[in-house]
């Protein structure tokens, strides 16, 4: 039996590493130890573990790590408990490999603890680009901690391989988070609106948008947002922010708008799937969530992408770019609204995958070299 631990930290990725979660518990030569930490444990964010005990999934631990802060001080304390708790945790376990997912400032505990503890690390989602958040310094060092490399597109495997990393170490998988796609029962147009309490035959803006982590005032964008959303009448459907360091500030901005007009709701978790028909139904994508890039496309869905957050990303077609400047804004949702706009979208394809990448990644975790190859990593020289 292979003993494979994966981190989740909230419910953002924990969508992403469902059904990876899913086929690795099938397999019968995987020990599955799934670590369950941060936000999943906040009742703030929705006390999100019951969503993973409801889908029958086995979490061999669970580590109390996200302090009650809206600072970065708060966020940089959070990483040092995560690796405390980890440190005894991982210590015990000795898995033969872990994995982790994405970009978050949480990942770091776990990569730390694993580096000096000698455990193999495979990373999804490395090799992309988010150049107005700290992501992007996190994923790089996360690629760089890690020996085994599972990339959303052909780009961002390119991309690793530039850093030095040996090609047969990295795999272009895909988005796993568009396996809810091909795998996932979406709920019809009657179920979720019953789910979610809105008529989702009206026209509906679903709105995604974080703190820009690194910006001194990680909310210095967010009045030319609120100020455009104002001037919108469709029905607009808020979700919660990352836990970064000026979400309540997002959340009371959120709470004031919604109590200045009936059409507009907040909601502070929604399971994957509900999320998924809610863009499948939606009119129009607005925010700086990398969900506005990475999963809008599969349904051709106009994404108005604000600000700083995102910038280096990978566009689809159906993403516009504006400034964080009210004008711009207004004028970007005006475009994702034309019919012009959404016509030019048809038959699009994502550049992010097919829907795939739990088999791929399960199959090479399943197939995978001895440690001491692992750990012993050989610098590619970069032409």
């Amino acid at each position: 039996m292979k003993k494979i631990a994966v981190v989740t930290t909230s419910r953002a990725d924990y969508s992403h590493l469902y059904w990876p979660l899913k086929h690795l518990h099938a397999h019968p030569d995987v020990d599955l130890k799934l670590i369950v930490m941060a936000s999943h444990l906040s009742p703030e964010f929705g006390s999100t573990i019951r969503e993973i005990e409801a889908d029958g999934l086995p979490i061999a631990a669970q580590l109390e790590c996200l302090l009650s802060s809206d600072t970065d001080i708060g966020m940089a304390k959070s990483i040092g408990l995560g690796v405390l708790a980890l440190a005894d945790t991982l210590g015990v376990m000795r898995p033969d490999v872990l994995l982790l997912i994405a970009d978050r400032y949480e990942m770091l505990a776990p990569a730390a603890v694993a580096l000096a503890l000698r455990i193999p690390i495979a990373h999804i989602e490395g090799g992309e680009l988010s150049e107005g958040a700290i992501d992007d310094a996190v994923r790089n060092a996360l690629t760089k901690m890690s020996h085994i490399h599972f990339t959303s597109t052909y780009a961002a495997r390119d991309r690793v391989i530039g850093m030095g990393e040996e090609p047969w170490r990295v795999h272009r998988a895909g988005a796993p988070s568009l396996d809810h796609l091909r795998k996932s029962s979406l709920p019809s147009l009657e179920e979720l609106e019953e789910k979610l309490g809105l008529d989702l035959r009206r026209p509906t803006t679903v709105v995604a948008y974080h703190p820009v982590t690194l910006l001194s005032d990680t909310v210095a964008e967010a009045d030319a947002l609120f100020g455009a959303l104002a001037q919108l009448d469709e029905q607009i459907v808020f979700c919660y922010p990352n836990a970064d360091a000026g979400s309540r500030s997002l959340v009371q901005r959120a709470e004031k708008f919604l109590s200045s007009r009936e059409n507009a709701k907040l909601f502070v978790n929604l399971p994957a799937v509900q999320y998924w028909g809610l863009l499948q139904h939606a009119r129009l994508f607005v925010g700086n969530s990398s969900s506005g890039i990475m999963e809008s496309a599969s349904f051709a869905l106009p994404t108005v992408n604000v600000g700083l957050r995102q910038k280096g990303r990978e566009r689809p077609r159906n993403v516009i770019d504006v400034d964080a400047d009210e004008s711009a804004i207004l004028a970007g949702i005006q475009k994702g609204l034309s019919g012009s706009f959404a016509q030019s979208l048809q038959s699009m394809e994502n550049p992010y995958g097919d829907g795939n990448a739990a088999e791929r990644i399960v199959e090479v975790l399943t197939s995978l070299p001895s440690r001491d190859k692992l750990l012993m990593k050989h610098a590619e020289t970069v032409s």
